[in-house]
């Protein structure tokens, strides 16, 4: 019983620590978006901007066409469903599969309602860097951190080797970072509108992923979260109950 209700106060922590990552993160996101609309991140703005394209030039210009393009709607839908095949049919991850579609899915729809809601123009419209709609937040920025972040969550928990790894997540964090500079690079997004994009992205995937290690843990476990709970609540009750007796003996 010890064992059981420690696996399950541990379960418990980890779900609620997620939930409080979450919450902080959008704390983060309101606070942000709040100074957007009010228009006092003009100066971080600018600042990030000159200091982005400094360095312009013809080749840097083709790179940063090329890296936009893995954060695009079109390579990662694509990404996407292989990464669907491959979870349902080779690694038989039916939970994995579903909260992916839904990560990934859910942080799409989340991009176009957030644009919609806040409603801020772009720096430039270029439809061939797909620079079209409302700004705030960036979509490729969100999308790309929801992608590549749930990769990194599935390589970590995946049986390669160490090194292997944190090889491939470090360079899929660079990738993300880079995909949200080459917004601001190619005059798509401002650099608030990437931040945001990065911690609604962050606030989503999070969710996600304590989800699916919640619903993990309860269909793999024959310990109940409800039967769980409530046995560690009888036994915090218990150790109070006897504390106080103590007390007034």
């Amino acid at each position: 019983m010890v064992k059981e209700n420690t696996k399950v106060g541990i379960a418990l922590l980890l779900l609620l620590s997620g939930l409080a990552i979450a919450g902080l993160f959008i704390v983060l996101f309101a606070e942000l978006a709040e100074e957007v609309m009010s228009q006092e991140f003009g100066l971080f703005d600018s600042f990030i901007i000159n200091l982005v394209i400094v360095n312009q030039s013809e080749a840097m210009d083709l790179i940063m066409v090329v890296i936009t393009e893995l954060g695009s709607v079109w390579f990662l839908g694509t990404l996407s469903v292989l990464v669907v095949l491959v979870l349902w049919l080779k690694g038989k991850d039916r939970w994995g599969a579903l909260f992916f579609i839904l990560a990934v899915g859910g942080g799409g729809l989340l991009t176009t309602l957030l644009k919609h809601f806040y409603g801020r123009e772009r720096p430039s419209i270029n439809e061939e860097i797909d620079a079209v709609g409302f700004s705030f937040p960036s979509g490729h920025s969100m999308g790309s951190l929801i992608f590549y972040g749930f990769m990194i969550f599935l390589i970590i928990r995946g049986r390669q080797r160490e090194w292997v790894k944190w090889a491939v997540s470090i360079s899929l964090v660079v990738l993300v970072i880079l995909i949200g500079t080459s917004r601001i690079y190619l005059g798509a997004h401002y650099p608030s509108d990437v931040a945001a994009g990065y911690i609604a992205g962050t606030i989503w995937l999070l969710l996600c992923l304590t989800a699916l290690e919640w619903i993990a843990w309860q269909t793999g476990s024959h310990i109940r979260p409800v039967k769980g709970l409530r046995d560690i609540l009888k036994s915090a009750l218990r150790w109070v109950k006897d504390k106080v007796a103590a007390v007034k003996r």
